[in-house]
């Protein structure tokens, strides 16, 4: 039997998966999916879970069952790919005649000292959980500092804001405001939401230590009782340790097929792919539908015919009643309406709709 191995169960990985299980797989071959969990985590609401506005059961989504998927459940620690096998933590190396690979991101924490030991973490489920326990336990009037302005750290904010009102919460970025690469209007209505929500925004903030309760910007000492890291992200350190072509941000380049240009038996989707635009769970899962689209062309002798990939958007949310939206390049939404669109994605990711 051939193999087909999926590294990761999340939006790229699963996307391929579920896409490949609808369509037809060779009778000769065997299709198994490897993730450190019986589920897929749904990241882009971890910063709920972490703010404890949400059960961990809400954002569980389980993998299909079929018998064309095996589920293997492991710590990938290296892929070969002159050897074309997988390496796991304590179990048997696994060979393949095809891979993907999904494994998404860690924290980046741009050589801080300290940063990694001194904050908690949003980027992985079993992270997630420990920063739900430390920003829960905070003492009443205590101070939450979330480090990064970007999506995350602005959703994260405003979700402990719901969730703990007692507590004092503020965001460090190193930019001129919150939300920097999107249009003023949205920047504007999220910076005036922060403030009429009691939430402090520092600006121009550039970290270069941090130990226990205590950040250094520069010379000035900022004092916290929990930090939350959400300022950049990085590929897999199994990508990182990949001695491959990648771009500035570490990510392995592709062909226009998803294909690694030296091993094109492999593919890779999602964060570990250098795409034309920012990681989200959006480009992975349209990256997912093409790969299976080169796959089952492959299979049959064909020459895949791949679009071009077009986002839609980018929709966050600030707590449960308002939130913000991008369609396009220049359509801004504001308030409720976005943060329904955002329910009925979640909604509809549950379900295995996309």
């Amino acid at each position: 039997m051939k193999k087909l191995v999926i590294l990761g169960g999340g939006y790229g990985g699963l996307t391929v998966a579920k896409e490949l299980l609808e369509g037809d797989i060779p009778a000769d071959t065997v299709m198994i999916m490897v993730d450190r969990m019986p589920f897929q985590g749904l990241k882009t609401e971890y910063y709920a879970l972490a703010a404890g506005t949400v059960s961990e059961q809400d954002i569980r989504v389980h993998f299909p069952v079929d018998p064309r998927l095996i589920l293997k459940y492991g710590e990938v620690t290296a892929v070969d790919p002159e050897q074309k096998v997988i390496r796991f933590a304590n179990d048997e190396p696994l060979s393949y005649d095809w891979l993907v690979i999904a494994l998404g991101c860690v924290d980046k924490y741009h050589n801080i000292p300290g940063a990694e030991e001194f904050s908690n973490s949003i980027q992985s489920l079993s992270a997630t959980r420990k920063t739900y326990q430390a920003s829960n336990d905070a003492a009443p009037y205590g101070q939450i500092t979330i480090v990064g302005g970007g999506l995350s750290g602005v959703e994260m904010a405003a979700e402990l804001r719901e969730s703990r009102p007692d507590l004092n919460i503020r965001i460090l970025d190193r930019g001129a405001s919150v939300l920097s690469p999107f249009p003023e209007r949205l920047q504007r209505y999220v910076r005036e939401w922060m403030l009429e929500h009691d939430i402090e925004l520092r600006s121009h903030v550039s970290l270069n230590r941090l130990e226990g309760g205590l950040l250094y910007n520069q010379q000035e000492i900022i004092q916290t009782d929990i930090t939350i890291w959400t300022a950049g992200i990085q590929p897999s350190p199994i990508v990182q340790n990949l001695n491959l072509p990648k771009d500035n941000q570490g990510r392995l380049t592709i062909n226009e097929y998803h294909q690694l240009p030296d091993y094109n038996e492999i593919y890779v989707v999602g964060d570990c792919a250098a795409l034309p635009f920012s990681p989200s769970g959006q480009a992975a899962e349209a990256q997912g539908k093409q790969v299976a689209e080169v796959l089952q062309a492959v299979w049959k002798n064909e020459t895949p015919r791949l679009g071009k990939i077009k986002l839609k958007g980018v929709l966050g949310s600030l707590g449960k009643k308002a939130g913000f939206g991008l369609m396009g390049k220049r359509t801004v939404m504001l308030g409720m309406v976005p943060r329904a669109l955002k329910s009925g994605v979640l909604w509809m990711s549950k379900r295995h709709l996309g």
